[in-house]
C-alpha cells in the first residue's frame, strides 16, 4: 500500500475522478537510465519496473540517452539530445534525473568542472520552465567499479567530486531533493558486468529506491537485525536508536518507561537519542507507529564487543577442549548475553548448490541473532574464545555483557575492509581477486571451488575482498560497540608484510564505520602450527601491537598444535583476550599479558635482556642467537634479578637474538602469571 505520499501529490489526488490525469514521472539520464546492456531493456530498465512499482495512476516515460554528459560543453551534452527534447515536451509532474557518469571522462569534468553547478541548475531550471510546480530529485550517481578501464587514471577522483557537487546542488537549489543511486547498489559489484551499467537485478534495486523517495512508501516501519528480546545496549554513552519507517511517519520510542519520537525523513530513516546509562534492566523497550509497532522485553544496558575473524574465532565451546566444564559452567553466568551470527554455509571443501550461491549475491552468507542469555542450551553453538572472553567481562565487571559474533572460517583480512577503504588505499586487490596474488592462494582456490556452479563471472564469496564487510558488518548497524576482539591472520599469514598493512586498513575501516577513532581493537597472535611462514608472522603481528594506536594482542604460541590449525584449548585464548582488556580499557591494575621485551643489548660475548611484566621471569628453552654471519645458534639462558643473559659457545660476538622462531614452538618464557611471551626478533644488537 503507499502511503505517505509528498504532500505536493496530494491536489492531484484530491481531484474529481474526471479531472484527474495520471500522475507524469519523467526519468531523465544517461545509459543507467536507458537501460544498456539489459537483455529486455523495454521491460527491464529501472522506469519500467518503477511503472510496475506505481501502478495506473501514473505514467512513466524514460528519457535516458547513452553517453550524454551533464555538462554543456561535455562530449555529449544530455541538453542536445532528442530525449532532452521529449522531456520538455512531456511536461513531467515528477522528474528524477541521473547524469554525472559520463562527466568522468577526461574530456569533460577536468576541463569544464567549474560549469557543472550552473549547468544543472540550468537543466533544472529548464524542465520546470514547461511545468512549473513539477518536483525534482537529483540522483547521486550509480557507483563505477574498479575494473572500469578509468578507474585509477581518474574516473574514481572525479566521480566522488561530482558525487560532493551534487550533494550541494540538492542542499541549496530550492525545491529539489536527493536520491542516493550509490549506497544502494555500492555493495554489489556482481551486478555491474562491465563496472558501469547494473544488470536487471541492480535497475531493480534502483527503481525500489526511487519508488521510495517518490512515494515514501519504505515498507513500514523496520528496526536493525540485532534489536529484539534481551538485548544488550552499551553503557556510558548516549544510546541512539534507528531504523527506517514511510516517510514522515511518526515514531514513537520509550526504553524504561522514557519516551522519545522522531519523524522519518524523505528517505525514511529516523533516530532518537536517550541521555547515557549506567548498567542495569531488565527494561522494555517498544517502537510504535502507525504502520507497526513491536516490543521488546529483557533490554539491558552494560557492555558491548564484537568478536569476529575466521575459523579459530569461529571455533565453538562444543568443539574445545573444555567443552564438558564449560556447558557445565554456562548456567551459572546470567549476565551474560549471546548473539551468534553463523555462516549459512560453512567453506569446507565442497561446490555450493545454486541455493548458496545466490544467498551470497544477497549478500546473506550470515543468520542472524537472536540474542540468547548464556545458558548450556545455548552456549555450545557459540564460539569458545568469544564465550570465555564474555565470561571473564561480566564476571569481573559485575554487569550485563553483550557479545556478538559474525567469524567465518577461511575468510581473509581483506574481506573485512569497507569497500571505498580499499578503492582508495589499495584498489590492486579488487583487481581479478581470483587470479591476482595479493590474496592468499589457498583461500583463492577454495573459493573457486566453493563457486564452481556459479554462472555469474562475478559471483561473490566469503574470502572476496570487501565481502564480509558488506555481508558481517554493515548489517550491524553502527550497533554501539565498547570494543572489537579479533582473531584472524592464518588466510593471511604467508604475506606478514602485506598483512600489517591491510590489517591497519581495516581498524580504520571499522573506526570509521563506528565513527570511534579510539575503539579498541585486541587480536590474538597465531598459535604454534608447522608452518614454516608463522614465526615471521607472529613477529609482524607483535609490532603491530606495539606500534598501533589503542591495539592491544593476545599470545597463544604455547596452545598450538604441530598438524592442526585448529587447535581445541581455547579457554586461555578468550581469558587472555579478556585480561588485556581488564587492564587496558577498563583500568584494572593487573598483569594483562606476558613478558614484553624491553631492551637488548650485547655485554662481552652474552646478550642481555630486560621485559616488562617482569615479576617471576621463567624460561628453559626457545632463545636463539646468531654472530655477523647470520647462522642462528640455541643459546644458554640464565635467568635472574629481572634479566635474561644468553650465550653460546657458537658465537663469540652476538649480533642478533630471537625467541619462539620456530613454526611450532615450545618456547616456554613466562612471568609469575604464567602468560606467555610472543614470539620476537632483534635483528641487530647494540
Amino acid at each position: 500500500m503507499k502511503r505517505f505520499l509528498l504532500l505536493s501529490l496530494l491536489a492531484l489526488l484530491l481531484l474529481p475522478a474526471a479531472a484527474q490525469e495520471k500522475i507524469r514521472v519523467s526519468c531523465v539520464g544517461n545509459s543507467v537510465t536507458y537501460g544498456m546492456r539489459l537483455p529486455n531493456r523495454e521491460v527491464e530498465c529501472y522506469p519500467a519496473r518503477l511503472q510496475e512499482m506505481l501502478g495506473d495512476r501514473y505514467e512513466v516515460r524514460n528519457f535516458g540517452h547513452s553517453g550524454s554528459t551533464l555538462l554543456s560543453n561535455g562530449h555529449r551534452p544530455y541538453v542536445q539530445t532528442p530525449e532532452f527534447s521529449q522531456a520538455l515536451d512531456f511536461k513531467g509532474d515528477l522528474v528524477i534525473i541521473h547524469l554525472g557518469l559520463n562527466d568522468t571522462d577526461p574530456r569533460n569534468w577536468p576541463l569544464h568542472r567549474e560549469e557543472f553547478i550552473p549547468d544543472y541548475r540550468h537543466l533544472i531550471d529548464t524542465l520546470r520552465s514547461v511545468k512549473p510546480k513539477a518536483r525534482v530529485w537529483i540522483c547521486l550517481m550509480t557507483p563505477i567499479f574498479h575494473s572500469h578501464p578509468r578507474f585509477q587514471s581518474g574516473t574514481r577522483d572525479w566521480h566522488a567530486q561530482i558525487q560532493r557537487v551534487i550533494r550541494q546542488i540538492a542542499e541549496t537549489a530550492d525545491g529539489v531533493s536527493l536520491i542516493d543511486l550509490y549506497t544502494p547498489l555500492h555493495v554489489h559489484p556482481e551486478m555491474f558486468p562491465d563496472a558501469l551499467h547494473p544488470d536487471a537485478d541492480g535497475a531493480m534495486i534502483l527503481a525500489q529506491t526511487v519508488y521510495g523517495a517518490i512515494t515514501g512508501d519504505y515498507g513500514g516501519l523496520r528496526l536493525p537485525a540485532l534489536y529484539g528480546d534481551g538485548m544488550v545496549l552499551q553503557r556510558d554513552e548516549p544510546v541512539v536508536l534507528h531504523g527506517t519507517a514511510n516517510a514522515g511517519e511518526r515514531v514513537t520510542v520509550t526504553l524504561d518507561g522514557k519516551k522519545m519520537k522522531a519523524v522519518a525523513g524523505s528517505d525514511g530513516k529516523w533516530s532518537v537519542r536517550f541521555p547515557k546509562r549506567k548498567a542495569g534492566g531488565p527494561y522494555t523497550l517498544s517502537f510504535r507507529a502507525q504502520s507497526r509497532s513491536f516490543e521488546f522485553s529483557n533490554v539491558y544496558v552494560g557492555e558491548v564487543w564484537l568478536c569476529s575473524g575466521q575459523s579459530n574465532m569461529e571455533f565453538t565451546v562444543a568443539q574445545s577442549a573444555t567443552a564438558s566444564e564449560d556447558l557445565a559452567a554456562a548456567g551459572s553466568q546470567p549476565l551474560l548475553h549471546l548473539f551468534n551470527m553463523p555462516a549459512r554455509a560453512r567453506t569446507d571443501a565442497v561446490e555450493w548448490p545454486d541455493s548458496v550461491l545466490r544467498a551470497n549475491n544477497r549478500l546473506e552468507h550470515l543468520h542472524y541473532g537472536p540474542w540468547q542469555t548464556c545458558t548450556p542450551q545455548t552456549v555450545g553453538a557459540f564460539s569458545s574464545v568469544a564465550y570465555h572472553f564474555g565470561r571473564v567481562l561480566a564476571d569481573s565487571l559485575g554487569c550485563h555483557v553483550g557479545i556478538i559474533c559474525n567469524a567465518v572460517g577461511g575468510t581473509t583480512t581483506e574481506a573485512w575492509i569497507d569497500r571505498t577503504t580499499v578503492e582508495w588505499d589499495y584498489p590492486q586487490i579488487l583487481y581479478n581477486w581470483l587470479d591476482n596474488d595479493h590474496t592468499q592462494a589457498w583461500a583463492r582456490g577454495r573459493a573457486r571451488l566453493n563457486n564452481k556452479q556459479a554462472t555469474n563471472p562475478l559471483q561473490r564469496h566469503p574470502y572476496e575482498p570487501c565481502y564480509m564487510f558488506e555481508a558481517g558488518i554493515l548489517p550491524l548497524e553502527k550497533y554501539a560497540l565498547r570494543g572489537v576482539a579479533w582473531y584472524q591472520g592464518e588466510s593471511n599469514a604467508d604475506k606478514p608484510e602485506l598483512h600489517a598493512r591491510l590489517f591497519r586498513m581495516l581498524q580504520r575501516s571499522w573506526r570509521g564505520y563506528w565513527g570511534k577513532k579510539d575503539l579498541p581493537f585486541y587480536f590474538v597472535q597465531l598459535s604454534s602450527l608447522n608452518r614454516p611462514d608463522w614465526p615471521a608472522f607472529r613477529n609482524s603481528q607483535r609490532r603491530i601491537a606495539l606500534s598501533s594506536h589503542h591495539t592491544w594482542m593476545a599470545v597463544s604460541s604455547d596452545l598450538g598444535d604441530p598438524t592442526d590449525v585448529h587447535y581445541r584449548m581455547k579457554r586461555p585464548v578468550g581469558e587472555r583476550l579478556a585480561w588485556q582488556a581488564l587492564h587496558h580499557t577498563y583500568k584494572r591494575a593487573i598483569v594483562s599479558e606476558g613478558p614484553v621485551l624491553d631492551a637488548a643489548k650485547r655485554v662481552g660475548s652474552s646478550v642481555e635482556l630486560t621485559f616488562k611484566n617482569d615479576d617471576g621471569l621463567t624460561c628453559t628453552q626457545g632463545f636463539e642467537i646468531a654472530g655477523a654471519d647470520g647462522l642462528y645458534h640455541p643459546a644458554e639462558i640464565r635467568v635472574g634479578d629481572g634479566r635474561v643473559v644468553l650465550s653460546s659457545k657458537s658465537v663469540k660476538v652476538p649480533c642478533s637474538v630471537r625467541y619462539a622462531w620456530q613454526p611450532y614452538t615450545r618456547a616456554d618464557l613466562r612471568n609469575a602469571q604464567g602468560l606467555p611471551a610472543s614470539t620476537f626478533l632483534v635483528p641487530k644488537l647494540k
